[in-house]
C-alpha cells in the first residue's frame, strides 16, 4: 500500500473550544453513566490552510486516567508550546515533538489530527487519497448501553439490524451480562451478529459468567479484564470459543503486537484517540495485518469530525469487521457538523479535502461553552 508523504506546515495559532453535546438518552457503561458529552474541539491555523481536531478525554478519569480539565492544561502549557517550538513540522513529526509528554494520548491525537487535516488541505488531498483506500460507504454497527427493560433493548437492537446495521454490541457489567445477552440472542436469532463489551469491568475469577456467555455464539467478547492484565486475557482466550477482542489495552502499535504475541486476543479494536493519533492507528493496523489479526475502528463518542476521519481509516484492508462508525446524531441530540448520510447501515465518507468535513459555524457556536486562542506569535513575545 502506498501512502503519500505530507508537506510541513507553519502553525500560526490554535483555537481551543469546549463543546457540550447532550445525549438522546443516558449512555450507561461499566465505568460511568453519561448524560452529556463535553470535549475539546481544536482548529489549527497554518499559513497554508486550517485543520480540525478533537480531544476525546471524558469529563472524569473513569474510562482512563485522562480527563478534559487535565487535557486542556496539558494542551495549553505543554503540548501546544512544544509544537510552537518548531518553525515548521509535518504531521509525522507531531508525535516526535510530543514524545516527552508521558501518556495523554487524546491530547496527542487531537493535535496530530488537526495538523494532518491542515497538511492534507494545503496539499488538496483527502484522507482517503492519502491512505490510498476506497471511498465507498462504510458498513457500521451499533453499540447499546445498559437498559433494564430487556424487551425495549431487544426492540432497539432489532430496529438497527432491520435498518441494515451490521452488528449489535452490548455494554455489559457485573449484574448486567448473561440475562440481557440471552434475551438479545433469543429475540435477534442465532445468526445475528451480537457482541459484548465489558470495558474491563470483570476480574479473572469471573469464569462462570464467561462460560455462560461462551454458549451464546457471540462474534467477540471485548476487553473483559483490566487493560494491563494481558495474562488474564490470554488464559481466558485459551478457555473460550468466543474470540477475545482488546480495546483499552491497545494504546500503541507496540501494545497491539505484545497482546497478539502472548495470545491475549485474536481481534483488535483501534481507536485513534487511544493510540495517540491516526498515524499510529495506521501503524497498529499494519502490525495486526502482519499477524493475521483482524481489526475494526472503535468509537470514542466523537463528533462528526472524528467520525469522518474514522470512516477513512475503516477502509484500510485489514479492517474486516464492522466498527463503531455510527453517526453521532444516533446518540447525541445534535452535532457540530451536518448530518451524515446512512444507506442500509453504511455511512458515506465525506468527499472533501483533509478529513473531509468542517463544522457548521452556527452549530459549533451554539454548542461551544468556552473559547481560547493561543497565538504562536504571542508565545514568542510578539503580538497576538
Amino acid at each position: 500500500m502506498s501512502r503519500s508523504h505530507l508537506p510541513d506546515v507553519k502553525i500560526r495559532g490554535i483555537e481551543l473550544r469546549r463543546v457540550r453535546l447532550p445525549f438522546v438518552a443516558p449512555f450507561v457503561a461499566s465505568y460511568e453513566t453519561l448524560y452529556e458529552r463535553e470535549l475539546l474541539v481544536l482548529r489549527v491555523d497554518t499559513e497554508g490552510a486550517h485543520g480540525w481536531g478533537e480531544c476525546l478525554a471524558l469529563g472524569a478519569p473513569t474510562y482512563s486516567s485522562e480527563f478534559i480539565d487535565g487535557a486542556e492544561l496539558v494542551l495549553e502549557h505543554f503540548a501546544i508550546p512544544g509544537l510552537f517550538s518548531r518553525e515548521r513540522l509535518t504531521p509525522e513529526q507531531v508525535g516526535v515533538v510530543l514524545a516527552d509528554i508521558a501518556g495523554h494520548n487524546t491530547v496527542k491525537s487531537a493535535l496530530e489530527m488537526a495538523v494532518l487535516d491542515a497538511a492534507l488541505r494545503a496539499d488538496g488531498l483527502s484522507l482517503t487519497k492519502f491512505l490510498d483506500v476506497d471511498a465507498s460507504p462504510v458498513p457500521c454497527g451499533v453499540t447499546l448501553g445498559r437498559n433494564d427493560d430487556l424487551d425495549e433493548l431487544a426492540e432497539i437492537a432489532r430496529g438497527h439490524l432491520d435498518a441494515g446495521f451490521a452488528r449489535v454490541k452490548l455494554k455489559i457489567m457485573p449484574g448486567f451480562d448473561i440475562e440481557p445477552l440471552r434475551h438479545l440472542r433469543a429475540h435477534l436469532g442465532p445468526d445475528a451478529a451480537l457482541e459484548a463489551d465489558a470495558n474491563g469491568a470483570y476480574h479473572s475469577d469471573d469464569t462462570d459468567c464467561f462460560r455462560a456467555i461462551d454458549e451464546l455464539g457471540l462474534v467477540m467478547l471485548e476487553q473483559p479484564f483490566s487493560p494491563d492484565d494481558l495474562l488474564a486475557h490470554a488464559r481466558l482466550a485459551e478457555k473460550l470459543e468466543t474470540p477475545i477482542c482488546l480495546d483499552e489495552t491497545i494504546t500503541s502499535a507496540t501494545a497491539a503486537r505484545q497482546a497478539i504475541e502472548v495470545g491475549a486476543c485474536s481481534i483488535v479494536n483501534i481507536k485513534p484517540a487511544q493510540v495517540g493519533g491516526y498515524l499510529e492507528a495506521i501503524r497498529t493496523h499494519d502490525v495486526c495485518q502482519r499477524h493475521d489479526v483482524p481489526v475494526w475502528v472503535g468509537g470514542h463518542l466523537e463528533t462528526g469530525l472524528g467520525l469522518s476521519a474514522n470512516l477513512a481509516l475503516a477502509r484500510l484492508p485489514n479492517c474486516t469487521l464492522p466498527g463503531d462508525t455510527i453517526p453521532p446524531t444516533r446518540y447525541f441530540t445534535t452535532d457540530i457538523v451536518e448530518p451524515f448520510d446512512v444507506v442500509e447501515g453504511a455511512v458515506e465518507i465525506p468527499p472533501g479535502p483533509g478529513i473531509g468535513i468542517e463544522p457548521n459555524p452556527k452549530m459549533l457556536e451554539v454548542l461551544t461553552t468556552a473559547t481560547k486562542y493561543v497565538s504562536n506569535q504571542a508565545r514568542k513575545g510578539g503580538r497576538q
